[in-house]
């Protein structure tokens, strides 16, 4: 059996500026979106990524209407990912071989972007406008290593087995964290003989020692990713950047492990579904836990706050040994960190206090811890 540790490589400094002509599209127009998602690509380690998105740019004149769908974009551009849901139809285009040219570009076989990403655009547009429509679903499951440094924590403090819900959970990987072999600053959490290990390049002292133990794991999303279709494992694929090989062997490595675990994911909206599971009876002894990774920039104002409400009221139904806690890993409001925050709720005083507990790659590749050492906190 094949096993893959997954040792990130540090991000490397800010790319030089590309040789980028001079943008068309005013500052407010999403199409000078691409630009920038462009340079965010390239400081994250991705510079072909950064290069496509660029092309894309220059070339999408070439699709009409898909040109005015992003000048039309009626969404934030950064919160709703626009250009990555282009950036992952173009990917889908060369992993399938639509466009030989492509294909060979993303093969490393030629550096002509503007030619090979015209082309795509042209005679791809009908693809490419289907794969706009859809968020992101990347399922990144290296972030899983993230929410259990947390669940070090509550299981140090509580010493409870954890019932997880888990909104936007997409194909559900994220809900298999114990499936996995984790690495967290020289602290083992996990399946140790897994295929799969993961060991974020971590910053500051380790989370405490404790037994992290899964009574059940339950997911909601509105397109629930079946991972028994070809097509979906194909289409997870195309959202991982192409050229970085930890992200697309831990991807692989995961769905394989969900073969056997089949991971347990509802089709629902997030605020109507959590607002069920949380009115749902509590086992004593059980710690339900609410987990979420860079999905509230995807939700209706409406629905997250309808979360929110549910989370709150049921913190405030939370008792010493039927106790709550919510895990959050997302974007702060200027999105210039990942944050990993926890709340907390066992019926007793100063509970329902959010606390950070790092700050976070975006795809799990490193992990800040901000708390001290055996990573003590107030009870």
């Amino acid at each position: 059996m094949r096993v893959l540790t997954a040792t990130p490589v540090p991000d490397p400094e800010p790319a030089a500026t590309m040789a980028h002509p001079l943008a068309t599209a005013g500052r407010n127009d999403p199409r000078a979106y691409l630009l920038k998602q462009s340079h965010v690509a390239a400081t994250l380690g991705s510079p072909f990524t950064g290069e496509i998105l660029a092309a894309a740019y220059r070339q999408l004149w070439r699709a009409p209407r898909l040109d005015a769908t992003i000048a039309e974009w009626p969404l934030d551009p950064a919160a709703s990912a626009m250009a990555l849901r282009l950036n992952a139809g173009l990917h889908a285009l060369a992993r399938r071989g639509t466009f030989a040219d492509l294909s060979a570009l993303y093969a490393g076989d030629h550096t002509e972007f503007d030619r090979a990403v015209g082309e795509a655009l042209e005679l791809g547009e009908p693809t490419l406008l289907v794969w706009m429509a859809h968020p992101t679903q990347t399922n990144e499951v290296r972030r899983s290593s993230a929410f259990m440094a947390a669940l070090s924590l509550l299981a140090k403090r509580h010493g409870m087995p954890f019932d997880l819900l888990e909104v936007g959970a997409s194909a559900g990987l994220n809900l298999l964290l114990d499936h996995y072999a984790h690495d967290l600053g020289g602290v083992a959490f996990g399946d140790s003989n897994s295929r799969l290990r993961l060991q974020p390049d971590w910053q500051g002292a380790p989370p405490p020692m404790a037994h992290v133990a899964i009574a059940s794991a339950r997911g909601a999303d509105l397109r629930p990713l079946r991972l028994d279709d070809s097509h979906t494992r194909e289409r997870l694929m195309s959202y991982v950047w192409p050229g970085d090989e930890v992200r697309s062997e831990c991807l692989a490595q995961a769905m394989l492990l969900a073969r056997d675990d089949v991971p347990l994911v509802d089709r629902e909206s997030a605020g109507t579904w959590l607002s069920q599971r949380l009115r749902e009876p509590q086992a004593a002894g059980t710690m339900r836990v609410v987990q979420h990774s860079m999905v509230l920039q995807y939700l209706p104002e409406d629905e997250l706050l309808a979360l929110k409400a549910s989370i709150l009221e049921a913190g405030h139904r939370a008792t010493r040994d039927r106790p709550l806690a919510r895990i959050g890993l997302e974007w702060n409001r200027d999105r210039t960190q990942v944050l990993l925050c926890l709340t907390s709720w066992a019926g007793r005083a100063g509970d329902g206090e959010r606390q950070i507990l790092a700050a976070c790659h975006p795809y799990g590749a490193w992990l800040k811890w901000h708390l001290p050492a055996q990573g003590q906190v107030t009870a």
